[in-house]
C-alpha cells in the first residue's frame, strides 16, 4: 500500500486534558523511544489553559515517571525536545493566532481534536480561517461523532467542508487493540476457521463489554448519550463488523472498510414490536463493587434520570453468511468485573459416538476472545480426560491458548497502548483502522432505529444493583433462544 509522505507537526487540541496525558502523550513517548517518529517531528499540545512550556513538560515528566514502565531518561531527552505547549482558543481563527510560529515551519501537520464533537465544526471554520487547513493537513476526531444521524450528517458536513475524506480519521481506540487486530490475522491468515466462519458451524456469537467504574463525575455528558449511544453505537458495532464482515480483496484501507460497511447495511433493523423482546434497558442503583459500597446512577447526578447505563439487545445479520445466527451484545456499568469479550459458539457436534457419561461431557467448541483486562485468544475443545473409569472414556474441555502476554513475555516486553498503533498510522497516512464517513452514519442509522423503537415501546431503564450482570431482562433476552451468557 502506498504511503503518503510522514508528517512533521501534530498538534493536539485539549493538549492538557485527561486523554491527552493520560494515552495520547505516554502513546507519541513510546513511539519515540521504538524509533517510529519521524526526524523532524515536532508536537504541540494547545489548550485554553495558561501554562509555561516548562510547567507543560513537568506535568507531562511526573505522568510518565508514575506509569509502570518507568522513564527512560534518554527518550524523555529526545521526545521533550519535540514538545510545545501554547494557550489557544481552537474556536476561532483569532485564538489560533499563537499557533503560527508553529505552522509557518511545518509542511504536513496533524490536527488532532481531543475535544468535545461539539466543536469540531467550529474548530474547523477556525482553521480553515487561519490558513491552517492546507491540502496536506490532516484532522484526527475523536469518538462519538455525534448523537444520533443527524448531528453525525451535521459534523461530518462541517468538517468535510474544510478537510477532504481522505484526510479525516476518525478513531475509535478499540480498533488500535492488539487482540483487534489479531481478530483479522486469526480469520483471515489461517485456513483454520474461514471455512467455519458461517451460519452451518456457528451458532451465535456474544460481545460483552462490562465496566466496573460508575458513571461518576462524567455524568453531564453520559446522561446525554447513555450506553447505547457511547458504547454500542461505535466500539461494539466496530467489533460486531471485524467479526461478521467477508474477507477483503487486500488491506487496502477502503477494501477493510467497504466490508465493514456492507454489515452495518445487514443488519435488521429494531422495531417496536422486537424492542421488549430482543433488547434490555438497564440503569445501576447502589450496590457492592470490588467489595465497596457504590452509590446508584440517579445519586451520582443529583437528580432521576432516564439514561440508560446499560444494554444488552440481539441483533441479526441478514446476509448469506450469517442468516439465523444472533449476534449477542451487552454492555454497562457498575458490573461486577472489568472485561471486553468476544464469544464464538460453535454448533454442537451433529451425532456423538461416546455413549454413557462421555456424551454428557460433550460441550460445543467455543472461540473466546478476551481484550481487557488481559489479552488472549482461546479455543475450547474436546478431549479425553486422563486415566480410566468403569463408564469408559471420559471427556472434558481443554483451552487452546494464545495468549499474547505468555506468548510474548521476556525483557523489553510490554503492554501497548492502543493508541500508538493508531497515531502512527495518522502519522503515515493509512486510514485502514479508521472509520469511514458512511460507516459511521451507517451504525448511527441502526442505532437511531433501537432508540426510536424503545421510545415506541415507552421502555424505561429497569433497575439493577451496582456488582450485579445486569437486569433479570438480560437473562431473559438470551434464555428466550435456549442460549446464555458466557460468565
Amino acid at each position: 500500500m502506498a504511503e503518503t509522505p510522514r508528517a512533521d507537526l501534530l498538534v493536539l487540541f485539549g493538549g492538557a486534558g485527561d486523554l491527552a496525558r493520560r494515552m495520547l502523550l505516554p502513546s507519541l513517548y513510546f513511539l519515540d523511544a521504538d524509533g517510529f517518529l519521524p526526524e523532524r517531528f515536532k508536537v504541540v499540545a494547545a489548550a485554553r489553559s495558561e501554562m509555561t512550556r516548562e510547567a507543560f513538560l513537568d506535568l507531562l515528566r511526573a505522568d510518565l515517571t508514575a506509569r509502570p514502565e518507568g522513564l527512560d531518561e534518554t527518550v524523555w531527552t529526545r521526545f521533550s525536545a519535540r514538545l510545545d505547549y501554547v494557550a489557544a482558543d481552537a474556536t476561532t481563527a483569532e485564538g489560533l493566532a499563537p499557533l503560527k510560529p508553529h505552522m509557518a515551519a511545518a509542511k504536513l501537520p496533524i490536527f488532532y481534536l481531543a475535544l468535545s464533537p461539539s466543536l469540531y465544526a467550529r474548530v474547523c471554520v477556525a482553521l480553515a480561517a487561519a490558513g491552517f487547513a492546507s491540502d496536506d493537513s490532516r484532522i484526527v476526531l475523536e469518538k462519538p461523532i455525534g448523537r444520533d444521524l443527524e448531528s453525525s450528517r451535521g459534523i461530518n458536513v462541517a468538517v468535510g467542508a474544510v478537510f477532504d475524506e481522505a484526510r479525516i480519521f476518525r478513531i475509535d481506540h478499540y480498533l488500535g487493540k492488539e487482540t483487534v487486530q489479531n481478530l483479522m490475522a486469526l480469520r483471515f491468515a489461517n485456513t483454520l476457521f474461514e471455512p467455519l466462519w458461517n451460519n452451518l458451524t456457528i451458532d451465535h456469537v456474544q460481545i460483552t463489554v462490562a465496566e466496573t467504574e460508575g458513571v461518576g463525575e462524567r455524568w453531564p455528558y453520559y446522561d446525554e448519550y447513555g450506553a447505547l449511544r457511547d458504547m454500542l453505537q461505535n466500539h461494539m458495532l466496530q467489533l460486531l463488523c471485524l467479526v461478521a464482515m467477508e474477507p477483503p480483496a487486500d488491506m487496502e484501507p477502503d477494501s477493510v472498510r467497504n466490508e465493514k460497511v456492507k454489515v452495518l447495511r445487514s443488519l435488521r433493523p429494531f422495531t417496536r414490536a422486537e424492542a421488549h423482546k430482543d433488547s434490555v434497558r438497564g440503569q445501576y442503583g447502589e450496590g457492592v463493587v470490588g467489595g465497596r459500597a457504590v452509590s446508584g446512577y440517579e445519586k451520582e447526578r443529583g437528580q432521576a434520570s432516564d439514561t440508560e447505563t446499560f444494554v444488552a439487545l440481539r441483533a441479526d445479520i441478514d446476509n448469506w453468511r450469517w442468516a439465523g445466527v444472533p449476534f449477542f451484545l451487552r454492555t454497562g456499568k457498575r458490573l461486577p468485573e472489568r472485561r471486553t469479550q468476544i464469544a464464538i459458539q460453535f454448533k454442537p457436534v451433529p451425532h456423538s459416538i461416546f455413549g454413557g457419561s462421555a456424551s454428557e461431557d460433550l460441550v460445543a467448541n467455543r472461540l473466546v476472545i478476551d481484550l481487557q483486562p488481559d489479552e488472549d485468544i482461546e479455543l475450547l475443545l474436546m478431549n479425553k480426560a486422563p486415566g480410566i473409569s468403569r463408564g469408559g472414556m471420559r471427556l472434558q474441555s481443554l483451552p487452546l491458548s494464545l495468549s499474547l502476554l505468555r506468548s510474548y513475555e521476556g525483557p523489553g516486553a510490554r503492554r501497548r497502548i492502543a493508541y500508538e498503533r493508531l497515531l502512527l498510522d495518522v502519522i503515515v497516512g493509512n486510514s485502514t483502522l479508521f472509520v469511514r464517513r458512511d460507516e459511521v452514519e451507517a451504525a448511527w442509522r441502526w442505532v437511531d432505529g433501537v432508540a426510536d423503537a424503545w421510545r415506541e415501546a415507552g421502555m424505561a431503564p429497569k433497575p439493577y444493583a451496582a456488582g450485579s450482570w445486569g437486569p433479570a431482562g438480560a437473562f431473559a433476552l438470551i434464555e428466550r433462544s435456549e442460549r446464555a451468557w458466557y460468565d
